[in-house]
């Protein structure tokens, strides 16, 4: 009698929810929307770990000499093997102001190629020219490098890389046709305190890794009119997602080995109402905007095959402090970068060897700063140890710009594989139209495909190359 009336009154609150048992049984059925995959072209094979024959010297070509260019050219005078051969800009004042960049570090002048929207072509179609750097507006990144690819050269292209899914699978079928590489400049994961972390991650010290979060959080107010002709809050206002995703997805995918064990399943995407978008362009211009498609702050929430989980978010338009949030948790420790750098963990993960002087340790807090110094420097990744003091003083972003360029140009020499792939770049990329589709879906999860088409336990464990 008990379990009837239990019955009936739980058939009673579902009738009086509208929820019937049909309802209920759909919603444990609902699967992520489906993305295509194209089939591999016939006689190609993926590029996990490509290595292509070493170059004694990188001769490289600029494309975009704007906002990212110029500072990519002052990096590489002094960066060793390398030539710079050419330098394109759609105005012929910015190619002029990097050959005096060229002229001052003591180098030959470049070729130059300006003054019509397609002279970058000229420059891809050189023979002398091994890599192509293509810094220009995210709207012209895919078709560059396609174009670089198709004409022999290796790329390397500012982020993001893609703003589509067909522009992914396009450069991931060029570079597995030609066996180039393409690479995404994705600088944040040459951060100090991020590449730190990853050591760390990776000897053990903070057990398993679960979860981890990324962003990209940055108030462009001050910004928006150095993008020229407007290109990117333009792109903001016609588009909705995460749209600039990458600087919160390399270090995240890093730490989980995406790609190299473990792939990403499904996303969920939300966002917030629009608001101070459009109301920039009405105090700017005076125009009243009522369709701005990019939400003031947008999350995703991703699961990967091996039940770990990302967060990311994206929110360019707020009065917020600068944050790539950057966390992770494991079953032994945590580690965070913003609003502050700081590590928690387990006391029998840190060593008096290791760290002296470390009493009070707990579970629930930050280490001490010297505990945290301490295991800073025990676990200095090797790149840091080797180029720390030079990029400093290079500069970029702190330096990360320089190693991030430096090690490009030493995996091209050694003919290793590079630190971030063509699938880097796909999955990474892909979240502007993923989210997009989940967000106009009322938040519905959505596949994300696997980019290397069966071949992403292939490698097991992201690692950096060394030559020999």
């Amino acid at each position: 009698m008990k379990r009837l009336f239990n019955f009936l009154m739980i058939a009673l609150i579902m009738l009086s929810s509208g929820i019937s048992g049909s309802t209920l049984s759909a919603a444990k059925a609902v699967k992520p929307i489906k993305t295509a995959v194209p089939s591999r072209p016939k006689g190609q094979t993926d590029v996990v770990n490509l290595v292509t024959p070493k170059l004694d010297v990188v001769r490289v070509g600029f494309i975009g000499l704007g906002m990212r260019g110029p500072g990519a050219v002052e990096r590489w005078t002094h960066i060793p093997g390398v030539k710079i051969v050419a330098l394109c800009d759609l105005l012929p004042e910015r190619v002029t102001n990097s050959q005096k960049t060229l002229q001052k570090a003591g180098l030959p002048a470049a070729a130059e190629y300006s003054g019509s929207t397609d002279a970058w072509k000229q420059l891809c179609e050189r023979d002398d020219i091994d890599l192509v750097y293509i810094a220009t507006d995210w709207k012209h990144h895919a078709e560059m490098a396609l174009y670089a690819m198709e004409h022999g050269k290796h790329t390397a292209i500012e982020v993001p890389a893609a703003m589509s899914m067909k522009e992914i699978w396009a450069l991931i079928n060029m570079s597995e046709k030609t066996r180039l590489h393409c690479m995404m400049l994705e600088n944040c994961v040459y951060d100090f305190f991020e590449l730190t972390t990853l050591n760390m991650a990776q000897k053990g010290l903070f057990g398993e890794v679960l979860h981890v979060e990324g962003s990209y959080i940055h108030n462009l107010e001050d910004f928006w009119p150095s993008y020229w002709n407007n290109w990117r809050m333009d792109y903001n206002q016609n588009n909705r997602g995460d749209i600039y995703p990458t600087h919160g997805m390399g270090p995240a995918c890093q730490l989980l080995d995406i790609h190299r064990g473990d792939k990403m399943n499904y996303l969920v995407a939300m966002d917030t109402k629009a608001v101070n978008g459009s109301a920039y362009i009405k105090e700017k211009t005076g125009k009243e905007v009522t369709d701005f498609k990019n939400g003031d702050h947008t999350m995703t929430f991703i699961r990967t095959e091996k039940g770990k989980t990302l967060q990311i978010q994206h929110d360019v338009v707020n009065p917020r402090p600068y944050s790539r949030m950057y966390q992770l948790t494991g079953t032994d420790g945590f580690a965070e970068k913003y609003p502050v750098e700081g590590y928690c963990l387990r006391p029998s993960q840190v060593s008096t060897t290791d760290v002296p002087n470390h009493e009070g340790l707990n579970a629930h807090g930050f280490v001490p700063e010297n505990v945290k110094k301490a295991l800073m420097t025990k676990y200095k990744h090797p790149i840091h140890q080797e180029l720390e003091e030079t990029a400093k003083k290079v500069g970029g972003h702190g330096g990360m710009d320089f190693i991030m360029d430096y090690r490009l140009v030493y995996c091209l020499r050694n003919g290793l594989p590079l630190d971030m792939d063509v699938y880097d770049l796909a999955e990474w990329c892909c979240m502007t139209e993923l989210t997009a589709i989940s967000l106009d879906n009322n938040s519905a999860p959505v596949e994300i495909p696997d980019f290397t088409r069966g071949t992403w336990n292939k490698v097991q464990g992201y690692r950096h190359a060394f030559a020999k």
